[in-house]
């Protein structure tokens, strides 16, 4: 990557206020320090975001910092495809829902459940 191709929007996952709080109580009730943001072969449109707790981060894991008291971990291998992610906690009716806002995907499927680079 050179100076003239980087930009910093596409550097990292980032969360949202309300995405940062959601997931901060749900990490308080697990008992974990920190998120997986990751990808599976799946769905209609070729990939599903993943998200899991991290309890101890995996050696080839890239950490984003996202709040003082908060990181996303993506595995070296799902990276390229989720670079420059935001993660939002949207409302929905009586619902609330992650969603995810990737500048890689070409294509998402109508739920927005899975996504196509």
């Amino acid at each position: 990557m050179s100076v003239e191709t980087f930009n910093p929007d596409q550097s990292g996952v980032r969360m949202t206020a309300p995405a940062v709080a959601h997931a901060q109580r749900q990490l308080a009730r697990a008992g974990a320090r920190a998120v997986r943001l990751g990808v599976k072969q799946s769905g209609c449109s070729g990939f599903m975001y993943q998200v899991d707790y991290v309890i101890e981060p995996e050696a080839e894991d890239t950490e984003f910092t996202v709040a003082d008291d908060l990181s996303v971990f993506v595995s070296t291998e799902a990276l390229p495809l989720v670079r420059g992610t935001e993660i939002d906690l949207v409302k929905e009716g009586l619902n609330s829902v992650l969603k995810f806002r990737n500048p890689n995907a070409a294509v998402e499927c109508g739920c927005g459940e899975s996504f196509a680079v």
